[in-house]
């Protein structure tokens, strides 16, 4: 059922030059640039930026997403008081777009971990310390079987009720997690935060002001570019995010420069560029087309009331069934919901009511 809270309002924007902006991290399309990717995922150490705390254990995981013959990386947080003769509700958690498990998933795991759930943060396909070539390109059929790999090692994993799995996507990772749990069975309860629908948002832009003509016109040049790759010439990049933002850029712009570009979220594996081929694929990708199939299992969908991404939410509750809820946070933005007190505070215990719900405390 929907929040007492009411719902958040519409938002486009008038500036066609930014108009592309779409996807979990914010990205818009800002210029490209000429650049050859990572051969394979660089090489961290074993678990970045979450140390041990507030009794949870982190550990880092790997296994294979086997439809897309890559290997996913996690970092796997057990709950505060582990019992090894116990088996828990697990949780798991994807980035958004051009983000990677150590922000705001890594948080968010973290957080959960905290109130009794086994959670995993992980690096999508192509990303972070994950697997797969050529790096930063974006497959949305891949991202989505990420989800079922992590189901795969929740499944099979002893301290986990495999009864008891549910997962949670934020931003671009919350589309592909609601993909995810139409195809997917073993999922048994779907939660996302500032939901992106990157297929929508690649297609007609951020508040839907791109024209039809404009969208041809881009996959004109995927085709074009595709066709100089493949007689040997180099990958084209685009360059998602400005390098600034001045007072009259987008709000949204400079939320996301606040976070990615700062050392409030930024990360040397969260780059700012990725394949330009990427769109043709992501244009083709229609998250909601089966959402009704989700039922019964519940949905929840969490937003910020001043998001200019809180639409995707609103036509994705109005097209599931029930059991569904669309939780509003008040005064929220979309960026907000990542990591600002209180408003994650506010999310986050909307989702520890959910998911103990559903999944058992």
């Amino acid at each position: 059922m929907r929040d007492e809270v009411p719902q958040p309002q519409r938002r486009t924007f008038l500036n066609t030059s930014l108009a592309m902006v779409a996807g979990g991290a914010g990205m818009a399309l800002a210029g490209a640039a000429q650049a050859q990717a990572p051969a394979s995922a660089p090489t961290l150490p074993m678990v970045v930026g979450h140390p041990r705390r507030n009794g949870v254990a982190i550990e880092r995981v790997t296994f294979p997403n086997t439809s897309a013959q890559t290997v996913i990386a996690a970092n796997l947080f057990m709950p505060a008081r582990f019992d090894a003769a116990k088996r828990y509700p697990a949780i798991v958690i994807g980035h958004p777009f051009g983000g990677v498990k150590e922000q705001t998933a890594g948080l968010h795991a973290q957080k959960l971990a905290e109130l009794g759930y086994v959670t995993l943060a992980f690096d999508a396909s192509h990303y972070g310390d994950s697997s797969g070539v050529p790096r930063y390109t974006e497959v949305p059929g891949t991202r989505v079987g990420d989800y079922s790999a992590c189901v795969d090692f929740f499944s099979n994993h002893p301290a986990v009720d495999p009864a008891r799995i549910g997962v949670l996507g934020i931003c671009g990772g919350g589309g592909y997690a609601v993909s995810a749990a139409q195809v997917d069975h073993r999922i048994q309860a779907i939660a996302t935060v500032s939901m992106y629908d990157m297929g929508r948002a690649r297609r007609q832009g951020l508040g839907d002001t791109l024209t039809y003509e404009q969208r041809m016109k881009t996959l004109d040049e995927v085709g074009e570019q595709r066709t100089r790759e493949a007689r040997g010439e180099p990958r084209r990049d685009i360059r998602a995010l400005p390098e600034s933002a001045g007072p009259d850029a987008p709000e949204i712009v400079r939320e996301f420069l606040d976070y990615y570009a700062t050392p409030r979220g930024q990360h040397p594996h969260s780059t700012s560029l990725y394949a330009l081929t990427s769109l043709a694929p992501m244009m083709n990708f229609f998250p909601f087309a089966q959402i009704e199939t989700i039922a019964p299992r519940p949905l929840l969908m969490i937003v910020g009331e001043r998001a200019v991404s809180a639409y995707f939410s609103d036509d994705a509750y109005a097209r599931a069934a029930q059991p569904k809820e669309l939780f509003v946070v008040p005064g929220a933005s979309h960026v907000d919901l990542y990591d600002r007190p209180p408003y994650i505070a506010q999310s986050l215990a909307r989702l520890d009511a959910f998911f103990r719900q559903h999944l058992g405390a």
